[in-house]
Order: C-alpha cells, then structure tokens, then sequence
C-alpha cells in the first residue's frame, strides 16, 4: 500500500489505543520512521499483524503485531529453515524466522511475549511461534505461546511442525 495510507492506518490504531503507549506522542513516532521501517510496518499490516507502538518496561518503543489472534497471513510455517529441511513429506510453505528476517523484523522474545499478554489479551483461540534458545533449538524443538484459562503459556514442539491457528508475531524497536 502506499505509505500515506499506511501512516493513516497506524496513526488511527495509534489513537485508539493510548493504553498500549502511555504518554506517546504521534509526531515524536512518526518524525522516526524510515523507510526501511516503513517497508516492515506494511508487510506486518498486509500480513494481518496490525502493528502498533507498544512502551516496554525499560521505556524504550517498539512495533509490534497487536492482532488480536496470531497474524491470518503468517499461520502454517514451521520454525525456521532447519526445521523446513528437515521436513520430508507435506512441508509448509515457508518458516517463521525466514519471514520475519526477510522484513526486517523478528519474532517475539517470551519476556515480549509476556508483556504484550498485560496490555490486554492475545491469543485466545491461536498460538503463536516465539525466539528460541539455541539450546532448544540444537535438540530439534522450538517454543510457542497463547493464551488459555486468562494465562499466558509457553509450550514447546518439533520445529518442524506446522498448524493452521500457529503463525508468528513480530516486532522492532524504533
């Protein structure tokens, strides 16, 4: 999409969630845009993402998908490539860090994660691929959280898995 239009978009759903940026102010966000971060914001839009300005607790911003359930556009991908190597038979379309690293941006980290979940809720009825340690990696898994029961949880699972209500958020700090 343009980028006038996308601007309008953000800056509406900027507008309608103070809550996510307190004491933000538009004109300080968007003086800070390039374009490289234009080019992001507008896949995360086009994906489903719905990205938005959230304040985290050491005070710095970042966008990041704020869609009520995992992004529609980013479901059914495993991890990333090892995982979609691995796979022999029925393999997904793509993997989740591939994707996020093709736009410049990156999967949710589980302290991320965990933050976005005390803005309001996320999740309910999807799951969503996250940053996993190296070490969890190395034995073939990967982590991914939702949110069940009012409660955040991180599970784990073969990497090279896939499901149509699992995609990915993604994010990057402005």
């Amino acid at each position: 999409m343009d980028q006038a239009t996308l601007i309008d978009i953000l800056h509406h759903r900027f507008t309608d969630h103070p809550d996510r940026h307190p004491a933000v102010k538009w004109d300080d966000i968007v003086s800070r845009l390039s374009l490289e971060m234009l080019h992001s914001l507008d896949w995360m839009e086009q994906t489903g993402g719905e990205p938005d300005i959230v304040t985290v607790p050491n005070g710095q911003w970042v966008f990041v998908d704020c869609a009520a359930e995992s992004p529609s556009g980013r479901r059914s991908l495993c991890y990333d490539e090892a995982a979609l190597e691995k796979r022999k038979k029925n393999k997904p379309v793509g993997n989740a860090v591939a994707e996020a690293t093709a736009h410049g941006v990156a999967l949710l980290t589980e302290v991320l994660y965990r933050h976005l979940q005390t803005i309001q809720p996320f999740d309910v009825k999807t799951s969503s691929w996250i940053e996993t340690p190296e070490s969890i990696r190395a034995q073939g898994g990967a982590l991914y959280c939702d949110r069940r029961y009012d409660h955040v949880f991180v599970y784990h699972n073969g990497a090279d898995s896939y499901y149509a209500n699992r995609g990915f958020r993604t994010y990057f700090t402005l």
